[in-house]
């Protein structure tokens, strides 16, 4: 029998508290989902009885140590004027139907994808990092549900949750072990994570009728079950996923960074499409979308968080959704790992101080030759103490970063 999620122990009286907190959410909660996939806003706080029990919650607090005290502000959104930064994870996990879609596998978790949501404090600017798997960083001690694990110096990024599963045997420990190693190598404070699994995924795009998108070239990934021709394809649910978890097509070179490449096109796509088709203003269609991803995602998100976030959100412009990959270079002692170079010290710092992520890497200097570099803080490059590579050793990311503005979907 699979295991099921489960979360950090409570107290006797928090099944009380949690129903209490689950009721307010779910009054939110379509604003919420709408704000992660397509960052607008709707005043949708009626189809909560309908999304009732949707939202699979899990509470990581008494798995982090000690926390930044936050004070809430008054108002719709209690982190008004406030930076907030969201972990968001994909899960290889083949429980249940995602046996079925992503095939059998040993036992364990793995997350399959990374990505740092930054949203600025005056509520105009998206940024989306994505984090390779196979950056090798340091991974610190975590507290599970079951005990705590060990610490490394150098290890694969993705190691992190799982480990917290291996030892906790529940998401709650995973995703808090992943958090913890995002802070501790970044500089970065996480205020909240959002986790989505094969099935999860496949519905949302099914619910906004499949995405269009521009394959460059054939593609042929037996492991990821895909199989694509070049041009503009509207893909489903199921033909999205396996695009997204393609590393061996002919279009790719075998590496997590390629699939990278796809994840962010394929959610830009999806965040375009939504927008462009009135899904926020059809009734049918929203209920659909709502329906289908607040069943789809776990999250640690509290009641106001979540309902706030939204709302102040809703007036973000496409062109200021940023999605990057991290700068990195090949590992100098191993080609398939990779380490991050000195601007990626430079983009995590940005991060941290609500700076725009681009000010002061070389896309920021080509644009504002006279702007001076940001210089990281000490302790993000010591947190991350793998050497950085050679430029022989070095290979190019690619396109390092786009916005919906640039990123059409379109051949």
């Amino acid at each position: 029998m699979p295991v099921r999620h489960m979360s950090a122990e409570r107290p006797a009286n928090a099944r009380h508290a949690r129903n209490h907190r689950r009721g307010r959410i779910l009054q939110s909660v379509a604003l919420v989902t709408v704000a992660l996939l397509a960052f607008g806003g709707t005043a949708a706080y009626s189809v909560y009885l309908k999304l009732n029990g949707n939202i699979d919650y899990v509470d990581v607090s008494g798995l982090l140590g000690p926390r930044p005290t936050v004070t809430p502000q008054a108002g719709e959104d209690p982190n008004a004027g406030k930076a907030v930064n969201i972990l968001l994870l994909g899960s290889d996990s083949r429980e249940g139907e995602n046996g079925a879609i992503g095939g059998r596998v040993a036992g364990g978790m793995r997350s399959d994808t990374s990505i740092v949501m930054h949203i600025s404090a005056d509520r105009s600017r998206v940024e989306m990092v994505s984090i390779p798997r196979d950056s090798l960083v340091a991974i610190p001690s975590c507290r599970t549900t079951n005990g705590d694990t060990s610490a490394s110096s150098r290890a694969m990024f993705n190691e992190a949750f799982a480990r917290g599963w291996d030892k906790g045997l529940d998401l709650a420990s995973a995703a808090a072990c992943t958090w913890r190693t995002v802070e501790a190598t970044t500089g970065v404070t996480i205020h909240d994570f959002v986790l989505v699994d094969f099935a999860g995924f496949q519905t949302m795009v099914d619910a906004i009728g499949g995405v269009d998108m521009c394959i460059p070239t054939d593609m042929d990934d037996k492991k990821a079950r895909l199989h694509i021709e070049a041009g503009n394809r509207h893909l489903d649910g199921k033909t999205a996923l396996a695009y997204a978890r393609s590393r061996h097509s002919q279009a790719g070179d075998g590496s997590d960074i390629a699939r990278i490449g796809n994840q962010q096109r394929l959610l830009a796509a999806m965040a375009s499409q939504t927008l462009s088709k009135n899904v926020l203003t059809d009734w049918t269609d929203l209920l659909g979308l709502l329906n289908a991803a607040t069943k789809s995602v776990t999250t640690s998100m509290s009641t106001s968080d979540l309902a706030g976030l939204a709302y102040s959100a809703r007036g973000i412009r496409t062109g200021n959704i940023t999605f990057m990959t991290i700068p990195w270079g090949a590992a100098p002692d191993n080609k398939n790992r990779v380490v991050w170079t000195s601007e990626a010290d430079i983009i995590w710092s940005n991060m941290a101080n609500d700076v725009p992520m681009l000010t002061g890497t070389k896309d920021d200097r080509a644009n504002q030759p006279t702007k001076e570099p940001t210089k990281a803080p000490s302790s993000t490059a010591s947190a991350n103490p793998t050497k950085e590579p050679t430029a022989k050793a070095t290979r190019k990311a690619g396109r390092e970063s786009f916005t919906l503005d640039d990123d059409t979907g379109k051949c």
